[in-house]
């Protein structure tokens, strides 16, 4: 029997332009949503009453990811980790990322997990080096590699078991399955979970629901897919009217609610760049929060 494909379609949330918009977040304890555009090196924050504040960097801005005080954000920069307070002061983490990253390399996906460890990929900023990178962890101030020679270090998500590691990287155009350890974070055995057909865009972003399904946002292919943990197949489509679809999250209430980033980069499309909502038919999950505190 062929399963049934479901197709929704996402609406427009804010028409504003991003050169490279990414990092979604919903954080449930403030209701509070966040993003960064990469590119201009800024990170925003959308209230629940309205109020919208942007904070600029003058560096790539890979992610911003929210941390266990609520208010507080993890941003990684070019040059270092940074911890964003209410109050706008930003604190150094890790004072210099020239160790972990090669001259033409910034920070790219970032995610706490279940732990709150800090994890942080690398990826190349310019057209001239080949794609390259390192998937790293943050844990107690120390730096590791969980996976190395990465292409474009992407989409991250961990099953509700705590069992399962999930991991796109876009130009090896696959999401990856590992085993995981809660308590020791380590990941092993990496097998493909599905790749992406070819012509038909590459894997960017992704999130996880409740039913440990993956939502996975697909750069040149206008759209979220959703995909089975079990064997990768297709479940859903959220078809969007921006062709660089960058990243989504679970945002809302109930948490049944897709926040979708799009990239302007090289499209004239009157919609590219902007953020959209679409909502589903099931439930996401809170996201985890970054554990650490300024050293």
């Amino acid at each position: 029997m062929i399963n049934q494909i479901k197709t929704y379609t996402a609406e427009l949330f804010l028409k504003e332009k991003h050169t490279l918009g990414e990092s979604p977040f919903y954080d449930a304890r403030t209701k509070t949503l966040s993003w960064v555009d990469i590119t201009e090196g800024k990170f925003f924050t959308l209230g629940a009453d309205g109020t919208r504040r942007c904070f600029s960097y003058g560096q790539a801005i890979g992610s911003a990811v929210p941390a266990e005080k609520p208010g507080t954000y993890l941003i990684a920069g070019t040059d270092g980790l940074y911890l964003e307070n209410a109050d706008g002061t930003k604190p150094l983490l890790i004072k210099n990322l020239s160790e972990y990253y090669k001259p033409w390399q910034r920070s790219n996906d970032v995610k706490a997990d279940p732990e709150g460890r800090v994890w942080f990929g690398s990826s190349v900023d310019d057209g001239i080096h080949d794609a390259s990178g390192n998937l790293f962890c943050l844990e107690n101030g120390k730096v590791t590699v969980k996976q190395s020679d990465t292409k474009i270090s992407n989409g991250l998500a961990w099953s509700s078991d705590r069992k399962k590691f999930y991991f796109s990287d876009s130009l090896q155009y696959a999401v990856f399955e590992y085993d995981y350890d809660l308590k020791t974070g380590k990941i092993s055995n990496r097998r493909i979970l599905f790749r992406m057909e070819e012509g038909r865009g590459i894997t960017d972003g992704m999130c996880i629901d409740s039913e440990d399904n993956l939502w996975v946002a697909v750069w040149g292919g206008s759209r979220i897919e959703e995909r089975s943990t079990k064997d990768g197949s297709l479940l859903a489509v959220v078809n969007v009217p921006a062709k660089n679809v960058t990243s989504c999250c679970f945002t809302g209430d109930k948490l049944d609610t897709l926040f979708i980033t799009s990239a302007a980069t090289s499209q004239t499309g009157e919609l590219d760049g902007c953020l959209f909502t679409c909502k589903v038919d099931v439930k996401g999950l809170e996201c985890d929060y970054c554990k650490l505190s300024a050293k």
